[in-house]
Order: structure tokens, then sequence, then C-alpha cells
């Protein structure tokens, strides 16, 4: 146990320091414009030559990608709550259900047509439809997609989304859109958490406000993706293994438990059992954990990796999050909540 401990300890140590590097370097940039998740692999992508000369670092690096990622995911539920999604209403949930459809269905297609394989190209949906970089972290894992796949859909959103934050204020302001109305169209079409509220709140606070909350019911979404991804795959895998498809899946072996400890903390939260008081602790310490996370996914990713995946990929995303963006306030036109 305790040489376990010993072996990792440098790698979580490596990976600890090259979050807190990027949580500097992001507070230094203007209006967030790059968040410390996405700073956090962008340094550790920096210095992966590193963790190739230094190979005890493996074992740390790796168990933070996936053990102090799993950690952040529950601790997540602690800024959600299940009385404020509620009173987000139906229609917002009517409005992801256009906007998810698109994210998966257009970008499969798409991704056949651009010859993107299957893991990167559903990283890349999963991406737009649910919460940007979290939810590519939670989902790639699940999948056993390439540490170099998940640095590279997490890269697509967040050159997005620095489009999104300077466009789309002033495209809801020239449109003439009510606050709830952009609050729900930034909410369903903005990937990343920081720049659904740069975005928000540059609008209006009741923009910002609607914004968030269904940004966070989004959010919960991440739990039947896992589950439904997770047996995407195991199927996949017993196909290419000759197993024959109607074999039973194994759920106890794929099942994510970790998302069970995500409802839990979401509803201890909705009913007031953890107290007020702690909830920013935990909500940091949440944060501090998922950008750990990336730290050691980009310290596992060279630039070379990103580079030879092309650009495809990145066209590909673009296209996606540009369709959502538009089927989101179309649905809204449509329906008169414009």
């Amino acid at each position: 146990m305790l040489e376990n401990i010993k072996n990792k300890a440098p790698g979580i140590l490596l990976s600890a320091c090259v979050a807190l590097i990027a949580i500097f370097l992001s507070s230094l940039l203007p209006g967030d414009i790059i968040g410390s998740t996405v700073m956090a692999l962008l340094v550790g992508m920096a210095l992966n030559p590193m963790l190739n000369k230094y190979k005890g670092l493996n074992s740390g690096v790796s168990f933070t990608g996936k053990m102090i990622l799993r950690a952040g995911i529950v601790l997540m539920g602690i800024n959600m709550n299940f009385a404020e999604v509620l009173s987000v209403g139906k229609y917002s949930l009517f409005v992801m259900i256009f906007t998810m459809g698109t994210a998966f269905g257009a970008g499969n297609l798409i991704g056949k047509l651009f010859g993107v394989n299957w893991k990167l190209t559903n990283l890349l949906s999963v991406s737009t439809a649910i919460c940007g970089g979290s939810a590519v972290a939670a989902v790639g894992p699940v999948i056993k997609a390439k540490d170099q796949d998940i640095a590279y859909a997490i890269s697509s959103t967040f050159i997005f989304d620095v489009l999104t934050v300077i466009l789309i204020p002033w495209i809801g302001m020239a449109l003439g859109m009510s606050h709830m109305g952009y609050g729900l169209w930034v909410g369903t079409a903005v990937n990343d958490t920081s720049s659904v509220v740069a975005a928000g709140y540059a609008f209006s606070d009741i923009a910002g406000n609607t914004a968030v909350i269904v940004k966070l019911t989004r959010t919960l979404f991440i739990i039947p993706c896992v589950l439904i991804f997770s047996l995407i795959n195991e199927r996949k895998e017993a196909k290419l293994s000759n197993i024959q498809e109607n074999s039973a899946v194994n759920l106890k072996k794929i099942f994510p438990y970790f998302i069970i400890l995500f409802l839990i903390v979401v509803a201890l939260r909705s009913t007031s059992i953890i107290p007020a008081a702690i909830v920013p602790i935990l909500s940091k310490t949440s944060k501090f954990c998922m950008v750990m996370a990336l730290s050691a996914i980009g310290l596992k990713t060279s630039y070379t990796d990103i580079r030879n995946i092309g650009l495809k990929p990145m066209i590909m995303g673009f296209i996606i999050d540009t369709l959502v963006v538009f089927v989101s306030i179309g649905v809204q036109i449509a329906t008169g909540r414009f």
C-alpha cells in the first residue's frame, strides 16, 4: 500500500503543480478568455517531454487522469440543485432535445463523411451537446479514447467558445432578444461553463442567471451519456473480440459507479443536508480536481499527437457547434419564445 502511494506521489504532485500554474496563468488573462481547465491542458502538453524523460511520473499522472477526474465529477454535483433545474421549466428541456439531437445526429453523420473515428466524433458531439471539457473528460475514459483525442476535442471546444463569448452578446442585442430568451440560447448553445457565464452576464444579470441554470441542467445529462457510451463501447469491443453481438453485456463490469456518487451529492445539495457554508469549498475542490485531471491528460499528450490528427475534426467540431447555435435560436423563434 505504502509502496503504491510512493510510486504515484510524484506524478500526482506534478499534476497538482501544473494545475496551480494553469490557474495562475489563466487569472492573468482578461475576461477568463482561457479557462483554467484549458490552460491546464496546454501547460501539460508543453511539459509532455518531461513525462517521456522521467518514466517514474507515469503512474501518478495516469492515476490523476482517472481517479482524481472521477472525484472532480462527483463533487461537481455540489453546484447543482434539483429545485433550480425544475424552475427553468420544461421548455429548456424541449430546446435541449433539439440541440442534443443535432449535436449527436449531425456529428455522427459528418464524422462518417469526414472519415473521423467514432470515439473522436462522439467526444466532439458530447462536448457541444452537454458541457464542453467536463463532458469530454467524463466520457473519454469510458470509451477508452486516446488522450490526444480527448485533448483535441477540448481544444476544439475552447476555440469555438472564445468566438461565442465575443460574438453572441452582440448578436443577441442586435436581434433584440429578451433576457430569458437570450439566457436560454446561451445556456443551450455555448459549451464551457466559464464561457456561458461570460456570455450570459455580458447581456444582463437575468440572462446570466438563466444561462447558468440551463447550463447546469445540461450538465446533468452527463449521467445518461456516460451510461450509454459505456454500453456502446462494450458492444464494439465485443464485436472486435469476435463475441456474438447478442451476448449479454456485463453491466457490473462497465457500470461507472462514480455517477451514483455524483447523484448522491446532487441529492444532498438539493435537500440542504450539506451545509451551505461548505458548498464553496467543495465547489473549489471539484474545480481543482478537474484542472488537475486536465493537467494529467495534457502531460500524456504531445503537440505532435494533436497535429497528426489533422484539420478535419476541427472543422467538424466547428460545424457541429455552429449548427447547435442556429438550432437553439431557431427553436425559440419557431415556438414564439424569442
